[in-house]
């Protein structure tokens, strides 16, 4: 089997220590994700939720296939099925809750409520992986999640409260996916990852978008090859630092999404981020700078470390 090329992607990445390039590449993610979220609003102003969740995971499939044909189909056979239908499940489910309430609500709030996700994922890779219990990334999560809270909490008493909880219920569904994919990490590429994640998902979602399928005009067809490719962009990101950091390292930087998502908001479409928004943006941007520099000193000295073993080992 061929062995294709790192994605260009990979370069700036390979001289950060590996904790420090999970935290880059899960930054780089959640700042694509900020434009792809703000083009999937606009398309589900215009088109029913589940066929635009439809056709977002067949044009990133679409936009995959000069990379699949380059190196031949074999290549990107995953080594076991059945974990890439379950995440493909997990994530379905998930984008289904997503997509309904996604036209409802400001991005801001719609990220800032999905910023549930990571709690449940550190939970989870310390129950499934044994991660250790590293108590400044906790921190720093709890310390984002209230950030959250001040942004949402003025919410759910209003209108779309009802939309906040579909949204809220979402988070579990994608934390058991990210959990999945750090399992299929061990075994598969990110862009074997990332193709059958786009696959199964369009199989999974297709029947359910035949019931309400309205053709798309020639203009919508195009945004969603854009979804397409800003998709598989940000899931290629998210999946190499999954690979190359613990879950638990990469999940504080992720409370960054809200300020992607308030100057898409503001860009796109108008919102104007209320007090609450900003305050929270803050207490965000505050825990997410503190776990980046924990983590950072933490890996210089455990490269010092490194390096006085050897130097010890080399003397005797």
């Amino acid at each position: 089997m061929r062995v294709t090329r790192p994605f260009p992607l990979a370069l700036p990445t390979i001289l950060l220590r590996p904790t420090m390039q999970g935290i880059a590449w899960m930054v780089l993610s959640g700042a694509i994700f900020g434009v792809l979220n703000a083009l999937l609003r606009l398309i589900t102003l215009q088109l029913p939720s589940i066929e635009a969740q439809f056709l977002r995971y067949l044009a990133g499939a679409v936009v995959m296939l000069p990379f699949i044909l380059r190196v031949g189909i074999r290549a990107y056979h995953p080594n076991g099925l059945i974990g890439q239908l379950w995440r493909g499940a997990a994530h379905t489910s998930g984008m289904l809750l997503w997509f309904m309430a996604l036209p409802h609500l400001p991005l801001a709030d719609t990220t800032a409520i999905g910023f549930t996700a990571p709690i449940f994922v550190m939970i989870g890779a310390v129950l499934v992986f044994h991660e250790r219990m590293v108590w400044t990334r906790w921190a720093a999560a709890l310390i984002g999640f209230t950030g959250v809270m001040i942004v949402v909490w003025p919410k759910l008493s209003g209108n779309n409260g009802f939309y906040d909880l579909v949204m809220l219920g979402s988070a579990p569904l994608f934390a058991v996916s990210q959990l999945i994919t750090k399992a299929l990490t061990r075994r598969d590429r990110p862009e074997v990852i990332v193709v059958w994640q786009c696959l199964t998902i369009s199989l999974f979602s297709f029947p359910l978008a035949l019931l309400h399928w309205v053709w798309p005009t020639p203009l919508q067809c195009s945004w969603f090859l854009a979804a397409g490719v800003l998709g598989s962009c940000a899931h290629y990101c998210a999946t190499q630092a999954y690979r190359v950091a613990d879950v638990s390292a990469t999940q504080p930087v992720r409370f960054l999404d809200l300020i992607w998502a308030t100057l898409m908001g503001l860009l796109m479409f108008g919102d104007l981020p209320t007090s609450s928004t900003l305050l929270g943006g803050v207490v965000i941007c505050l825990a997410t700078t503190w776990a980046a520099r924990r983590e950072a000193k933490a890996g210089r000295r455990a490269l010092a470390v490194s390096r006085q073993n050897r130097i010890a080992r080399t003397a005797t």
